[in-house]
């Protein structure tokens, strides 16, 4: 059980660098809009992987309210992108 618990954290570490990598260096608002939304969902795993390795569900408000803002804020935007793209 260990030994997965430490391959999974590397994995999520693997792409919550690659999602802040590509943030940082994304070449559109778009891309970076995507590459937010896949560290939400990373951080959201984590949160689901600790909830389920302690056995408790004392984050899952957390995890709620994570989802509820990466949805918002990619509408938002998605919003925001074809008003711009009408004009």
């Amino acid at each position: 059980m260990q030994i997965a618990l430490v391959v999974a954290g590397v994995m999520f570490g693997i792409g919550a660098l690659a999602a802040v990598y590509r943030i940082v260096t994304g070449p559109s608002l778009l891309d970076r809009v995507i590459a937010s939304d896949v560290l939400v969902v990373t951080i959201m795993c984590v949160i689901g992987a600790e909830m389920a390795v302690n056995h408790h569900t004392d984050t899952l408000p957390v995890m709620l309210v994570l989802g509820m803002f990466g949805i918002i804020g990619s509408v938002s935007i998605a919003r925001f992108m074809a008003k711009q793209d009408s004009t």
